[in-house]
C-alpha cells in the first residue's frame, strides 16, 4: 500500500500530498466499518463456547448464545445499516466532516455496549446501532474524498476507502485468533475514536462550504488541500457550477412528477439491473463466508485452524480487490461479471459437495486442501467481479439527472444483506450446511444467466459526469455528483 500511495503523489507532490493525507485520515471510518464486518465471524465462535463445569473463574457477565441468536447478532448490523442510509444522506446537508465527527464517538460507545454486555439483548442493540453508524460513515466518507480530490486522482483516492474497509475486516479476522468477543469489540471501538481525532486535523470540503455561502472558509480549505497552489480559477469554476445547479433545482413536487414520468422510460432498466445485481451479490454466499467464516471452516477442516484460514481468506479479498481495480478498466465489466459468477457457482458447488461427502465418509486432514481451494477460488471470483462491479453499475447506468435513484439499489443491498445473513442458519438447519452452499451455487448460476441476458458492457462509455466551466483543463464535479461516487465505492 505504501508504494501505491507513493505512486499516487509522486508526479505533483505539493499539489497532491494534502489530499492524500486527508483521504487517509478520513479512511479510518471505512476501517472502522470493516472491523465491524469481520467481527461476527470470530466473535460468534467464541460466544458459543460454554465454559467447562469445573472452570474456576467465570466472568460476572458471562453468557453463551445459540446459533439462532448468533444469526441475529450478525444480521442486525445489516438491518441497522438499512435504516442508517437515508438519515446519513439527509444529514450531509450539515456538512460532510461535521457528520463524521458527530457519529464517530457514538459509534465507539456502541462497541462498548458489547464489551460490557450482560445479556444477548445488549449485544443485539449494539449490533444494530453499530450497523446504523457504519452506514452513515460508508455513505459520507467517499463523498468527502470525492469532493476534496482533484479530478485526475479522484478515482484512486476513492479506492482507498474500499481498501481500508477490507483491511478492517482482515484485522478482525486476525485479532479474532487471539481475542475473545469482548476484547475484540474493545479493539473495534478504538477505530471510531481515531476517526474523531483525525477529523479535527482536516478541513470541510470546499464545495460544501461554497454551497453554504461560506466563501472565505471554502477558499482556505481549497488552499490547504491544493498545497498552496493557485486556486483562483478552480474556485471560480466551483462557484459557477454550484450557482448553475441552484438555478436548475426543482421543487420537491416538480421533482417527484418528473421522476414518475421518466421511471417507465429511462429508469426502469437501470433499476432492474442494479437491484438484480445486488440481489445476486448478497445471496451468492459471500455474506455467509464473511459473517460465519470461522464456524463454516470449522465444519470443513480437520487439520487446518479455521481462524488462520479466515485470515487467509480476508487477505486474499484485499489482493483480489486491488487486482480488480486494474482489470475493470482493461478487461471490462461484463467479462469479469461472467467469469465471476461462473467460478463462484463452481466453487460453491464443490464446497457443498465436499461437506456432503464429509458427512458420509470419515474426514481426514489430508483432504483439507479441497475446501480451502474452493473457498479461495470463491473469494477471488467474488472480489474480482460482482463485489465491486455491482456498485460501479449504479454510477454508470442511471441518467445523470437521476443518478441519486441509485439509492434504491443501495437500500436493496442492505435489505438483502440482512436477509442473507439471517437466513443462513435457517438454510443450514433446513438443508444442511452442504445444501445451503448448493443453493448458493444455483443462485450464482441464475446470476450468470441474468448477467448474460440483461447486463450491458459500459467500459469506455463517457458518463459526462463533470461539468466543464472556464477552460477545458479545469474540471469540477458539482456538489450533487459526489453522492453518486459514494454509491460506486461503498462496500
Amino acid at each position: 500500500m505504501a508504494s501505491y500511495i507513493h505512486d499516487l503523489i509522486q508526479p505533483q507532490r505539493s499539489h497532491r500530498l494534502p489530499q492524500v493525507l486527508a483521504s487517509l485520515m478520513v479512511a479510518v471510518g471505512p476501517l472502522a466499518t470493516g472491523l465491524g464486518r469481520g467481527y461476527s465471524s470470530p466473535a460468534l465462535a467464541s460466544m458459543q463456547i460454554p465454559l467447562p463445569v469445573n472452570y474456576t473463574y467465570k466472568h460476572p457477565y458471562h453468557f453463551t448464545i445459540t446459533p439462532d441468536e448468533g444469526s441475529w447478532i450478525a444480521s442486525l448490523s445489516l438491518l441497522g445499516a438499512f435504516f442508517g442510509g437515508i438519515p446519513g444522506g439527509l444529514a450531509m446537508s450539515y456538512g460532510r466532516r461535521n457528520v463524521l465527527i458527530a457519529v464517530s464517538l457514538p459509534f465507539a460507545l456502541c462497541w462498548l455496549l458489547t464489551v460490557f454486555a450482560s445479556n444477548v439483548k445488549m449485544v443485539y442493540a449494539s449490533s444494530f446501532l453499530c450497523g446504523l453508524f457504519s452506514a452513515v460513515v460508508s455513505l459520507v466518507t467517499p463523498v468527502y474524498i470525492s469532493e476534496i480530490a482533484h479530478p485526475d486522482i479522484r478515482g484512486c483516492l476513492c479506492s482507498v476507502a474500499k481498501l481500508a474497509s477490507n483491511v478492517g475486516m482482515l484485522l478482525s479476522f486476525l485479532f479474532g485468533v487471539y481475542l475473545d468477543w469482548r476484547k475484540l469489540a474493545l479493539v473495534a471501538s478504538i477505530a471510531p475514536v481515531l476517526l474523531f481525532l483525525a477529523l479535527l486535523l482536516i478541513p470541510e470540503t470546499p464545495s460544501y462550504l461554497l454551497y453554504s455561502q461560506r466563501e472565505s472558509e471554502a477558499k482556505s480549505s481549497l488552499i490547504w488541500l491544493r498545497g498552496g497552489d493557485d486556486i483562483s480559477l478552480e474556485l471560480e469554476t466551483m462557484k459557477d457550477n454550484i450557482n448553475a445547479m441552484k438555478n436548475e433545482e426543482e421543487t420537491f413536487q416538480e421533482s417527484m412528477i418528473t421522476c414518475y414520468r421518466e421511471l417507465t422510460s429511462d429508469l426502469a432498466k437501470p433499476l432492474l439491473i442494479t437491484c438484480g445485481l445486488m440481489v445476486f451479490q448478497k445471496f451468492s454466499g459471500a455474506n455467509a463466508f464473511n459473517f460465519y467464516a470461522v464456524p463454516i471452516l470449522s465444519e470443513a477442516f480437520v487439520g487446518i485452524n479455521p481462524y488462520s484460514a479466515a485470515v487467509v481468506v480476508g487477505l486474499l479479498q484485499i489482493m483480489a480487490g486491488m487486482v480488480s481495480s486494474v482489470l475493470i478498466d482493461t478487461v471490462g465489466r461484463l467479462p469479469l461479471l461472467i467469469v465471476s459468477n461462473l467460478l463462484m457457482s463452481v466453487a460453491l458447488a464443490g464446497f457443498g459437495t465436499f461437506l456432503y461427502v464429509n458427512e458420509t465418509v470419515s474426514a481426514t486432514a489430508g483432504n483439507d486442501w479441497i475446501p480451502l481451494l474452493c473457498a479461495l477460488v470463491f473469494q477471488v471470483a467474488y472480489s474480482l467481479g460482482i463485489s465491486p462491479i455491482a456498485w460501479i453499475y449504479i454510477g454508470e447506468l442511471f441518467p445523470l439527472k437521476h443518478r441519486g435513484m441509485g439509492a434504491i439499489a443501495n437500500s436493496v443491498s442492505y435489505a438483502c444483506s440482512f436477509a442473507s445473513v439471517k437466513s443462513f442458519v435457517d438454510f443450514q438447519m433446513l438443508l444442511g450446511l452442504y445444501g445451503a452452499f448448493w443453493l448458493y451455487s444455483v443462485i450464482a448460476l441464475v446470476g450468470l444467466i441474468f448477467t448474460v441476458v440483461l447486463v450491458p458492457e459500459t467500459k469506455g462509455t463517457g458518463l459526462q459526469e463533470m461539468q466543464k466551466k472556464g477552460t477545458s483543463t479545469e474540471i469540477y464535479m458539482p456538489i450533487h455528483e459526489p453522492v453518486t461516487q459514494s454509491r460506486i465505492t461503498t462496500k
